[in-house]
């Protein structure tokens, strides 16, 4: 597939999942403003067919190349940075749940799932705007997921779907760091991730991230019960050159880290 058709095809999936996204992209445009994306990013299980191994081809069959792996150990997770071939395309973070250091309950939920996935379903790149690959889970299991790691429970619900886009804040004209971009946010009515702080890293590591909190939508469980869930939620990304004069490509773990917490209901997202 065509970078640009990827891309478009998982914007149009995004803003239906996030109408807080699109709301921000049309304020800045308002202002004059070229919006670039600096990168989006994938969650999936390290089992069944969506395994990393799984959906890394698709990738780069687009021309992406791996760049540096990443590890979140509180949060169980293993991901991967991937490089565009040409520099102003999106950079690409896709990262996989440890499924086999949650409790033996977790485990078996999140088997059941995985388990109904057709492999026809797998086939190409459009895994990534497909949404869930099976049926909706009880709130009952979907709590129970929620109560060992909310990255599970997001995709019971969510699916393999972009969690993320972000904003290229160095190719903004009128806003030039995370905490101005902060403050526009809130202008509009919208809310901040202040988990880790409201700008996460800084020049020292030369990457300084920020986000919203998810957008939330009313979301009908199998067993019929009706409760809000997050979605999705929109990031933005300031990079510095280091010493050698070459803006810096990769991500922060440290700060990743506190970006998941975008999508927890529990932080008031």
């Amino acid at each position: 597939m065509k970078i640009d058709a990827f891309f478009d095809n998982l914007w149009q999936d995004y803003i239906n999942m996030t109408p807080q996204a699109e709301a921000i992209a049309n304020a800045l445009i308002a202002r004059g403003e070229v919006v670039q994306n600096d990168h989006v990013a994938f969650r999936t299980f390290n089992i069944g067919p969506i395994q990393l191994k799984h959906l890394e081809p698709f990738i780069l069959d687009m021309g992406y190349s791996r760049y540096e792996p990443y590890h979140f150990p509180s949060k169980k997770l293993d991901a991967f940075g991937y490089i565009p071939p040409s520099p102003d395309m999106p950079r690409i973070f896709l990262s996989e749940l440890r499924v086999e250091e949650l409790t033996d309950t977790a485990q078996t939920l999140v088997r059941r799932l995985v388990d109904q996935i057709n492999p026809d379903d797998v086939a190409d790149a459009s895994i990534f705007w497909r949404g869930p690959l099976w049926q909706t889970p009880s709130y009952e299991d979907y709590e129970q997921l929620a109560s060992e790691s909310e990255y599970a429970a997001w995709l019971s619900v969510i699916g393999l779907r972009c969690n993320h886009f972000t904003i290229n804040v160095n190719a903004l004209n009128g806003i030039n760091d995370i905490e101005q971009m902060n403050q526009m946010i809130e202008e509009l009515g919208f809310s901040i991730n202040d988990a880790g702080g409201r700008v996460k890293g800084s020049p020292a590591v030369l990457l300084e991230q920020g986000s919203t909190k998810a957008s939330v939508q009313p979301f009908t469980f199998a067993d019929g019960k009706q409760h809000d869930v997050t979605t999705c939620y929109y990031e933005f990304a300031k990079r510095y050159h280091d010493d050698e004069g070459n803006l810096y490509q990769g991500f922060v773990a440290a700060s990743a880290d506190k970006i998941f917490e975008s999508t927890d209901m529990r932080k008031d997202a």
